[in-house]
């Protein structure tokens, strides 16, 4: 790193960059890797870290968590994203309570209707009704209220510090009918439409037109940058074939391009969840170049913080960035990481120049 880089490299460090949009990374619970991960995200100056939930392809969440919380000092946790199906909510909400109050309110709960995690249980994913009762059960629980919880009064009796605030509960949603409950219940909603802008001001709209008070909007997306355009897709094909797939079970289906269609068409018969984001999957493999390009963010850093630019133009206020996939090499995806703060960032606080 040049002297330049170093110095703005440094004040990221202790500041954050300055980009007018929060932005977050994405990573998996191997054991090992995650406070390493979490000390390296607080050094490149992203806001957060969220750590994928599934107990049958990685460690534990919550315990991989604590060990971030004690590698870092400003970044800010949370799973990314966890279900109300494999804990009981009650001890999702003291999880996150302590993670709370154990980071001085740096915690976050981000919640989904259940994937992975519980398909690999034999377990379906939650209706959005069952969703949106379990939303409203953690929200009064993270405040220390009663809430009915499969049919019994359940509180956190414990929660010590008033001071602090209540952790935000996120949604991670991709149909009209999910995002529509998070709006109404959750503090935020996160996106998983991938990287499409017009894709994206659909979904805005519906959380908008849904939104019973303040709300944040987040989009997880996948990113690879790389110079190298295919090294870059490769980073990303077992991950985006995920997001992608989470499209594919969402009608309605406005304002997505044909390409995008056609691949959500070839996701629904061809992924295998006993392969989940893996690149060497039959699914990830049939992707189509074209397609990754324009639901993924990969490239050089010039590309990629264009395309960021233009997702921020719609008012998000965070970004998620997942780059690489479950099966990645470990190595590549820190090189991308690495020159996502290195030179995207640097791009994003100078204004995109």
């Amino acid at each position: 790193m040049n002297f330049a880089g170093a110095r703005n490299h440094s004040q990221r460090i202790s500041e954050g960059h300055h980009f007018p949009v929060e932005v977050w990374l994405h990573g998996f619970s191997f054991p090992h890797r995650v406070a390493q991960l979490a000390r390296q995200a607080e050094g490149w100056g992203f806001n957060g870290l969220l750590i994928a939930d599934s107990q049958n392809l990685n460690a534990d969440v919550w315990v991989e968590l604590a060990l971030a919380a004690g590698a870092t000092t400003r970044l800010r946790l949370g799973p990314g994203v966890t279900n109300s199906v494999t804990r009981h909510l009650a001890v999702t909400a003291s999880a996150a309570a302590t993670l709370q109050a154990e980071t001085g309110g740096r915690a976050v709960l981000a919640l989904g209707r259940g994937d992975s995690a519980v398909h690999m249980i034999g377990r379906p994913s939650v209706s959005v009704p069952q969703l949106e009762a379990a939303l409203g059960a953690l929200q009064n629980l993270l405040r220390g209220a009663d809430a009915e919880v499969d049919g019994s009064v359940s509180a956190i009796k414990w929660l010590p510090d008033r001071e602090l605030p209540k952790v935000p509960v996120w949604v991670a949603a991709t149909g009209p009918r999910t995002i529509a409950a998070a709006a109404r219940v959750a503090d935020g909603v996160d996106f998983s439409v991938g990287g499409e802008v017009e894709r994206l001001r659909w979904a805005i709209d519906v959380a908008r037109a849904a939104a019973a008070g303040p709300l944040t909007l987040g989009a997880y997306v996948n990113v690879a940058v790389d110079p190298d355009l295919e090294a870059a897709r490769e980073l990303v094909r077992g991950s985006v074939s995920t997001f992608a797939r989470f499209a594919a079970g969402a009608p309605p289906q406005e304002g997505i391009s044909e390409l995008t269609a056609r691949a959500l068409a070839q996701l629904r018969s061809d992924y295998e969840t006993t392969r989940h984001g893996q690149a060497g999957a039959v699914a990830a493999q049939r992707l189509e170049d074209q397609f990754i390009d324009r639901f993924a963010l990969v490239g050089t850093a010039a590309q990629v913080a264009e395309r960021l630019i233009d997702i921020r133009s719609l008012g998000i206020d965070r970004v998620i960035v997942v780059p690489g996939s479950l099966d990645a090499d470990p190595r590549a995806v820190e090189a991308s990481n690495q020159r996502f703060a290195d030179e995207v960032l640097a791009r994003l606080d100078a204004g995109g120049s």
